[in-house]
């Protein structure tokens, strides 16, 4: 196989490119370093970092094969509870050893938890260290990059899908607090100003808790635009609901409602006093003129 030229800020990002491209790991990449890449002062003068890379060419060798003694009594082996147990193990391990090689170029410590689960055919993987800011990255893309790659692992030798989950310091759970708490705030926005509001770029993931967080409100939908990696939810209000919340909000407020009434009472209360002192002039016109 000839060598790809890959590129990344530094070497560990371009390796981490070549990677995802071959979808291997590390171990199985046979690659050098063109440019080591330099960081640059505030931005300038920048450059990345260049690899060339190709995939390990496996070695042809065979193994002797000494031929096998049968027994007289042939054991059947369950050969079902076999498979999910070298499946199980297998995935395990494969993650396990994939991230190894990953954390080992980036040259960070990392505790590695990988868990199964046969029922619904997913594997969660937690990591957790000293300084796991670097690998959820801005918004948690670094961490979704990694989640990416070991699917592409693991998916590529099992005959059932698998679905992974990577966490670190419960982010996952942290994120969707904050995006529910968004969604509830954009709502509020676009209710009161009858305005849509288009939200930042989102993977598909965290698009759908938007959706799901405001798919029971009575005066907003939502629905996605743009191709990815730009596609983006936007939050519009209900035709159909935009006068019912306005006359809620009067009512809430008092405004609407409140003014008419008091409209109302003035008209009826300045009647009443010019009925009343029209009355006592006529009173005290009557009273003058029996003096």
């Amino acid at each position: 196989m000839e060598y790809k030229e890959f590129k990344g800020k530094t070497k560990n990002d371009a390796i981490t490119e070549a990677c995802r491209h071959f979808s291997i790991p590390s171990d199985k990449l046979d690659y050098e370093v063109i440019e080591e890449g330099k960081a640059g002062f505030l931005g300038m003068g920048a450059r990345p970092a260049v690899i060339r890379a190709r995939v390990k060419e496996e070695s042809s060798e065979v193994a002797d094969i000494e031929p096998v003694k049968l027994s007289e009594t042939p054991v059947i082996p369950n050969v079902q509870a076999a498979a999910e147990k070298v499946d199980r193990i297998d995935v395990e391990a494969a993650a396990n050893k994939f991230l190894s090689d990953v954390f080992a170029a980036m040259e960070i410590t990392v505790t590695i938890s990988a868990k199964y689960n046969d029922a619904l055919k997913t594997l969660e993987v937690d990591l957790s260290g000293d300084d796991m800011g670097v690998l959820i990255g801005k918004r948690g893309q670094t961490l979704d990059s990694l989640q990416y790659l070991i699917s592409l692992v693991i998916n590529k030798g099992t005959s059932e899908y698998v679905r992974v989950k990577v966490d670190t310091e419960n982010y996952r759970q942290r994120r969707r607090e904050t995006l529910e708490n968004l969604a509830k705030n954009i709502a509020y926005k676009v209710k009161r100003t009858r305005r849509p509001v288009s939200l930042e770029p989102m993977n598909p993931y965290e698009r759908r808790i938007i959706h799901s967080a405001l798919q029971n409100d009575r005066y907003v939908t939502t629905h996605s635009e743009g191709e990815e990696p730009f596609r983006r939810v936007v939050v519009t209000p209900k035709r159909e609901s935009s006068s019912s919340y306005a006359d809620s909000k009067s009512y809430r407020g008092g405004k609407s409602v409140n003014k008419s009434y008091h409209k109302n009472y003035n008209r009826s209360y300045s009647k009443g006093n010019k009925d009343y002192n029209r009355d006592r002039t006529e009173s005290s016109v009557e009273t003058v003129e029996q003096e």
